[in-house]
């Protein structure tokens, strides 16, 4: 698949929308995360829309909610905007309760069209290795970052992957799979 105009427009556009942000715990720019989730969406043969999709995945819910929903899908059409909005937890101000929109966010996954759940798989395997790598310098602190905490935190990736209906037995979710496991066992929680 050859990438072109449309997803060097929405790079800039991410990067421009999250340009005041980091991430969690390390302070890299925001945009380390977006890049990250969009090869691995490239990688495991995603779209353009789906690479575009990755890119924007976090837009409404930090950046805007539902205006910037409506401005992607002018900018980058239905596709991308069924995308970014299927792997939006919420888009309000103040959000809803952690669990609550944990929990809401895994009951619509099983459902969710393939492109969403590439993009979500994508985007939570790019996390739970950040939380390795990051449990690996700094131990149990970490949980400090996460409104669930260790345990909720540790629930949240386990149940990701159990609701991923459509991408069973892809190579993508056993990476998913694998690194939650090694979470886990970090955590205490699973024998190794």
């Amino acid at each position: 698949m050859a990438l072109g105009e449309r997803f060097d427009e929405a790079l800039v556009y991410a990067s421009r929308l999250h340009a005041d942000q980091t991430r969690k715990g390390s302070g890299a720019p925001y945009i380390s995360h977006l890049l990250g989730v969009a090869s691995i969406v490239i990688e495991h043969g995603g779209s353009e829309d789906e690479a575009i999709g990755a890119l924007l995945h976090d837009a409404v819910e930090d950046q805007g909610g539902q205006p910037t929903l409506e401005a992607i899908r002018k900018r980058f059409g239905p596709a991308v905007a069924e995308i970014v909005d299927g792997c939006s937890d919420s888009d309000t101000t103040p959000k809803p309760p952690w669990r609550e929109r944990k929990e809401q966010y895994l009951a619509h996954l099983p459902g969710a069209s393939r492109s969403v759940q590439l993009v979500s798989a994508a985007d939570k395997l790019y996390n739970c290795r950040s939380i390795v790598d990051d449990y690996l310098r700094v131990g149990d602190d970490v949980w400090q970052r996460f409104k669930g905490g260790r345990d909720g935190t540790l629930w949240y990736y386990r149940a990701i992957v159990e609701a991923f209906s459509e991408l069973d037995g892809t190579a993508l979710l056993e990476q998913l799979d694998r690194s939650v496991t090694e979470l886990e066992s970090l955590a205490g929680t699973r024998s190794a």
